[in-house]
């Protein structure tokens, strides 16, 4: 309920944006601006960008090689997701790589980490090139969090010392108004607060990351994007979901320039060169602060500190050539996978059966919890039951079994989507766990109306 609360606000104020903007466009900045240094430091501080030349060219050339090794071998998949109760596939493709066991979830879809090499679990890999790519990211992975670590730390002392000086004004002041010295060592020693370096460690401790690759030439449609006229977008205006609150997000991009796709002669001053990709940022559902637009190069790199990715939205605007990312986060550890898993179809296994093993006991756990909800189901209907005991209970109940049939209709929808029709064979989704009313190896149907309907008619509601 609270999440599609979220959902209709967002709608609402994006309506309000757009209905206020009229036929107008925003101002936005790019680096030929005069004032665009200004602008990023004043309202666009928490994002931290690194050239390519700040990062180790053996570096470069493990995660490059390690990104067209994974084209090669078909791992990048466009996604089957859910926007506004409708499926689409997404024109970016994409890969979750990470810590054995974790997941992302966005836009009602969730990744399966493709597991890059880690102690202590066995591995196989369909191909050793597959695991070199993986060993590449992780030790890219390594190198951000990093910087992220630095980063963060000269973000927070920089910010000490400004609280700090503020405060000290301000005492200052109260002490000409009273006797001099009245403000204890105890009091003014508060006033520089020891963060606890810890909790760095654990907002940019990334457990996976997203690659992202997209052929802009191989497109059909781009939207344009439409606050500020930035041109075309392969990513539209959001806030990355399901992450560790203030956690960092770090963003490696790989556009493979050449030869062939220079940068446009026409650029003109007032905007941005639409062949070269570039990362827009706007502060949320804001029409008087001016947007951002950082070009990205081959290996640069940028970091989204502490609640960047709160107070504002990002997109990503398409250049001419194609480009990866590698977007590092540190994903929240969520419930609702056993479907997800199988609304992928088999692309996994063009990587690694890493994930068969889990998901088997998962669902091993599953059935269980299935046969417990017979028997529960099976004492409602004892008479020897306190009438007002069992209908409390039953009312319960039939919240959580209403809930799951909701998820089952969904699901089952999902995977018969025109959408998910378009998707290649082995990339189809899979309605699993699934069976037919003549299983008898299931203690209840898949379908549970019925059962239901026999909860709502056994309970006597009590006033």
């Amino acid at each position: 309920m609270k999440r599609r609360a979220g959902e209709r606000e967002k709608k609402l104020k994006k309506k309000e944006l757009l209905q206020e903007l009229g036929k107008g466009r925003l101002p936005y900045m790019t680096p030929v601006d005069a004032n665009f240094h200004q602008l990023w430091k004043s309202k666009y501080s928490k994002l931290i960008f690194r050239k390519s030349d700040t990062v180790p060219e053996e570096l470069h050339q493990m995660v490059q090689e390690g990104f067209l090794t994974l084209r090669e071998h078909d791992c990048f998949f466009q996604d089957l997701v859910r926007i506004k109760g409708k499926d689409f596939v997404t024109p970016v493709s994409r890969i979750l790589i990470g810590n054995p066991g974790c997941t992302y979830k966005y836009l009602n879809t969730r990744l399966f980490t493709v597991p890059w090499p880690n102690e202590g679990y066995d591995i196989k890999y369909c191909s050793p090139q597959i695991h070199d790519a993986c060993k590449a990211l992780i030790r890219l992975n390594d190198y951000l969090h990093i910087e992220a670590v630095k980063a963060l730390q000269d973000f927070l002392e920089t910010k000490e010392i400004n609280d700090t000086t503020v405060i000290y004004r301000e005492q200052n002041f109260a002490t000409s108004l009273t006797e001099k010295g009245s403000v204890s060592k105890d009091q003014s020693s508060c006033c520089v607060r020891a963060d606890n370096y810890m909790s760095l460690k654990n907002r940019t401790s990334y457990n996976v990351t997203l690659l992202n690759y997209m052929d802009p030439l191989q497109m059909l449609y781009l939207k344009q994007e439409p606050y500020f006229g930035m041109g075309d977008m392969a990513v539209s205006w959001h806030h990355d979901e399901n992450l560790v609150e203030r956690s960092t997000v770090a963003v490696y991009s790989y556009s493979c320039e050449g030869s062939a796709v220079a940068e446009s002669d026409e650029q003109t001053l007032k905007g941005r060169d639409p062949a070269v990709w570039h990362v827009g940022l706007k502060v949320a559902w804001d029409i008087e602060t001016p947007g951002l637009a950082m070009p990205l190069h081959q290996g640069d790199c940028y970091l989204m500190l502490d609640d960047l990715n709160m107070t504002h939205q990002h997109c990503v605007l398409a250049g001419f050539s194609p480009r990866f990312s590698s977007t590092h986060r540190v994903a929240e550890v969520e419930f609702e996978w056993l479907r997800q898993f199988w609304f992928q179809g088999k692309r996994y296994l063009k990587c690694t059966d890493w994930w068969l093993k889990p998901i088997a006991k998962l669902e091993e756990f599953w059935r269980k919890m299935e046969i417990m909800t017979s028997l529960v189901l099976s004492e409602f209907r004892k008479e020897e039951q306190i009438e007002e005991q069992r209908n409390k209970t039953i009312r319960c109940f039939l919240l959580v079994l209403t809930e799951r049939q909701r998820l089952r209709k969904e699901w089952t929808a999902r995977c018969q989507s025109e959408a998910a029709e378009s998707l290649p064979e082995d990339q189809k989704p899979e309605c699993h766990p699934f069976w037919t009313d003549d299983e008898c190896n299931m203690s209840l149907p898949y379908d549970l109306e019925e059962v239901i309907a026999d909860l709502q008619n056994l309970v006597q509601w009590v006033e």
